[in-house]
């Protein structure tokens, strides 16, 4: 997956030339700041030229202009697959870092603390009023989450965003606006997380709000669903007692895909965040990979972040492979491919 993420990466980059426009941009600007500063001690028109000339030339040649998409390319994709990320070209780390490992690094936990949280949140309620639904089918209350349910789904993350912006941070100043830290930011540990936790309100409850609908209708759907079942008839008509029957009978065998839409469901919210991160300011890889495209292009920074989103996503689906031995004792592993038992 992760190598054919890649390869159609490099194709979109440069078959439809981007790559090439990116990197000419690049070469642009750089010559238009050296001759700035040439023409300040290179008099002769001519000779200003010739030596602006050589210096394209010299440019194009160290970001590979000379070479056609397809040789340049599969290189940096071979660097990358070997965490070799290289270096950015215009990003920097607060430590003043080109180097994308470090960038990268630096703003993943950012993200993470935005996504888990959230995440965590969403599936505490999915699960508690999913399940509380699924034992009230038809009823007012079941219809108008399913409404809300289908709202939420439909809201953009980036609209929320300025909604709650709009009500929580200017109509009623309770929360800031955007970044991570308040100016000047605090120097202890304890107020510094203090702070950057108050700062994280709004992002989270952003994610929260486009993602708890969907949640619910999901959890509900699927319990709704296993509670027809036969085997739960039969529990029940031993006479054991509700509690026993939801967690044991109903939820058991709900779980593996109630697992699967979370597990994956972080992996997809990894590109919402892009948008979320920018409406707040906050310093993530969403807003890392929307400065290295909107901003000053950065091809390198575009493939690694590309790859390590890839890589996010295989290492959920490897962990949901793994929680599915335990959720579902029906699966076994045999040659690498799982079967049921």
């Amino acid at each position: 997956m992760l190598l054919a993420v890649l390869v159609l990466l490099v194709i979109s980059l440069g078959a439809t030339g981007y790559s090439d426009r990116i990197l000419n941009a690049v070469v642009g600007e750089e010559m238009r700041g050296l001759r700035t500063t040439l023409a300040q001690t290179i008099r002769d028109p001519d000779e200003l030229d010739q030596t602006l000339a050589v210096r394209q030339a010299e440019l194009e040649q160290s970001y590979g202009l000379d070479q056609a998409w397809y040789s340049r390319l599969p290189g940096m994709v071979a660097r990358v697959l070997t965490f070799d990320l290289g270096t950015a070209r215009t990003l920097r780390s607060t430590e003043g870092s080109n180097r994308i490992v470090d960038i990268v690094l630096e703003r993943l936990p950012n993200t993470m603390l935005l996504l888990t949280t959230s995440l965590c949140i969403t599936a505490a309620f999915g699960l508690v009023l999913g399940v509380w639904l699924a034992t009230r089918i038809g009823s007012r209350l079941d219809r108008l989450v399913s409404w809300v349910a289908a709202i939420s789904y439909a809201l953009p993350g980036w609209w929320t965003g300025i909604l709650l912006i709009l009500v929580f941070g200017f109509a009623l100043r309770w929360l800031p606006t955007g970044g991570m830290f308040s100016t000047p930011p605090p120097t202890d540990p304890l107020g510094r997380l203090l702070d950057l936790l108050y700062h994280a309100i709004l992002p989270i409850l952003t994610l929260v709000i486009v993602s708890i609908g969907p949640s619910v209708y999901v959890v509900r759907t699927m319990t709704m669903s296993v509670a027809q079942e036969d085997h739960v008839t039969l529990a029940r008509a031993k006479g054991l007692d509700e509690r026993t029957v939801r967690n044991r009978h109903i939820l058991r065998v709900a779980a593996p895909p109630i697992v699967t839409g979370l597990i994956l469901g972080l992996a997809g919210s990894l590109g919402g965040s892009i948008l979320v991160e920018t409406v707040f300011e906050w310093q993530g890889m969403g807003r890392l990979y929307y400065d290295a495209i909107a901003g000053t292009p950065d091809e390198g920074m575009i493939v690694a972040l590309t790859f390590m989103f890839t890589l996010l996503y295989v290492i959920a689906r490897l962990i949901l492979e793994i929680l599915y031995v335990f959720l579902d004792p029906r699966v076994r592993y045999e040659d690498g491919r799982a079967r049921a038992v």
